[in-house]
């Protein structure tokens, strides 16, 4: 259970990270992102690994929060996970500091096994509803397994080009849009 203090820490590292990047990224330049002391940070995390680690966590757990939804029928459900996914806060430091993050991945076991399971979540959802949809008719019969892995897979390549090259996220969810249209005859605007 996070306390005020842990939270505060794990906000200052997203910040921290969106400003500084993984490579120089330290307890130091976190502590000046808040109004939290160095000392206060080891008191919590041992090691910046740790509080990177708890700092995963937090994103992954809002990310689920938001895109495990409970919905009435399946076409709320998949409107409802790309709202969530492509939902632009120019505020919100979860995209640069995700991507920072997602660049470890390769180096970082436990990193990479969080993105897999994020990634099997994802598609779950998706497929999930696919198929319920095709199921109750709101869908054309389609492979729901062949959805979910295009939608998640766009999802992962707009969230790329979103950070590095600054293109908006709306432009990725209609691309995902006109895929769904295709695949499923359905438009996530026909629920709206």
């Amino acid at each position: 259970m996070a306390t005020e203090t842990t939270d505060a820490i794990i906000r200052a590292t997203g910040r921290s990270l969106c400003e500084h990047g993984y490579a120089d990224l330290t307890m130091q330049r976190i502590a000046a992102e808040s109004s939290v002391t160095t000392a206060a940070i080891h008191y919590h995390f041992d090691t910046k690994e740790e509080l990177l680690n708890a700092f995963l966590d937090d994103l992954i757990d809002r990310f689920e929060r938001d895109v495990v939804v409970e919905a009435s029928d399946p076409p709320t459900q998949l409107t409802a996970v790309l709202d969530a996914v492509f939902a632009a806060d120019p505020d919100d430091e979860f995209p640069v500091a995700l991507m920072e993050l997602k660049a470890q991945a390769p180096y970082h076991e436990t990193y990479r096994q969080r993105f897999v399971d994020l990634d099997e979540r994802l598609r779950s959802v998706i497929e999930t509803a696919v198929d319920d949809g095709i199921e109750a008719g709101h869908f054309e019969a389609s492979d729901p397994a062949a959805v979910a892995r295009f939608v998640t897979t766009a999802i992962n390549g707009g969230h790329v080009r979103t950070v590095a090259l600054g293109e908006s996220p709306a432009d990725t969810r209609r691309v995902v849009e006109g895929y769904l249209e295709t695949e499923l005859g359905w438009r996530p605007e026909a629920t709206a």
